[in-house]
């Protein structure tokens, strides 16, 4: 979470200096340094609060940050404080969506920003991976158990659609998937074998590699499904998604045991080449 605040705050402070660029005035003014100059800070504290390295522990830094950056919404300030006490926090921390500001997770932005994804699933297929037809028939199951509106699940449908333009980008996508998760229906045959057809499709792409690990290899499998995003100049996290939330880990220890139960199935697996091959050998045997 001490990642994800300060990125929040270096978007803000930037999009002062744009808004300074676009009026004629003196964008230098909104340098890191210049900031921190004038709420009397240290000459490095908001750089490194911005790149993660160090948390804002006051909540008077934070408030006079607010201020100096002109937000003035109370859920958008209430939100910011939230992330700075989660931030202080020892132990991973799950920040519920109900908290998060238009619902959307503040895990996407992460996810926007970073260079290299990692993703492992053994319960359904990556949101990055999905099919629309796939996602449609998954949020549309769990409509009345969630009790969700059906705009609420066309938004998240339109959504998880738009993540995927992260495929196309300048960007490593690396996910392994169970196959239990793919012999698990969603929604019908015609859904199952488009979403086949997808992962196919994605494979091809020269910056994404699937994996896929078969029910009888005898190897290690994570018991719950993470996402490890790394970046160019911050420190990599880890997010995971429970019932009702998104936990972030961002202590080196937790990104590193993730990261090599990650590799460990990444070596362990199949490699990329045979994911098409594997996919098409499930579509014969369970969806003609």
């Amino acid at each position: 979470m001490r990642v994800a605040l300060g990125k929040e705050l270096r978007a803000l402070r930037e999009q002062k200096k744009r808004t300074a660029e676009a009026d004629g005035s003196d964008p230098s003014t909104w340098t890191a340094e210049a900031v921190s100059t004038r709420l009397e800070f240290s000459r490095s504290k908001l750089s490194r609060v911005e790149a993660g390295e160090i948390p804002l522990p006051k909540l008077a830094d934070l408030e006079a940050l607010l201020n100096e950056y002109g937000v003035t919404d109370l859920d958008e300030r209430d939100d910011l404080k939230r992330m700075q006490l989660d931030s202080l926090k020892v132990d991973p921390v799950t920040s519920y969506r109900a908290f998060l500001p238009s619902g959307m997770p503040r895990y996407l932005g992460l996810e926007r920003d970073s260079i290299r994804i990692r993703g492992y699933e053994n319960n359904a297929v990556h949101g990055l991976l999905q099919a629309e037809i796939y996602a449609a028939a998954q949020m549309n199951s769990a409509r009345v158990v969630e009790e969700r509106t059906s705009e609420a699940v066309q938004q998240g449908i339109e959504a998880r659609m738009q993540r995927k333009a992260l495929l196309v980008e300048d960007r490593e996508v690396h996910i392994i998937l169970t196959e239990n998760t793919l012999r698990t229906c969603v929604g019908d045959a015609e859904v199952m074998r488009a979403q086949y057809a997808e992962i196919i499709r994605l494979c091809a792409l020269d910056n994404v590699d699937v994996q896929i690990i078969p029910e009888k290899l005898p190897t290690y499998r994570a018991g719950w499904n993470f996402t490890v995003l790394e970046f160019e100049e911050l420190d990599s996290v880890v997010q995971s998604d429970g019932y009702r939330s998104t936990t972030m880990f961002s202590k080196p220890a937790d990104v590193g045991l993730l990261a090599r139960q990650f590799d460990a199935m990444a070596k362990a697996a199949p490699g990329p080449s045979e994911t098409p091959r594997i996919l098409k050998d499930l579509e014969e045997e369970l969806w003609k």
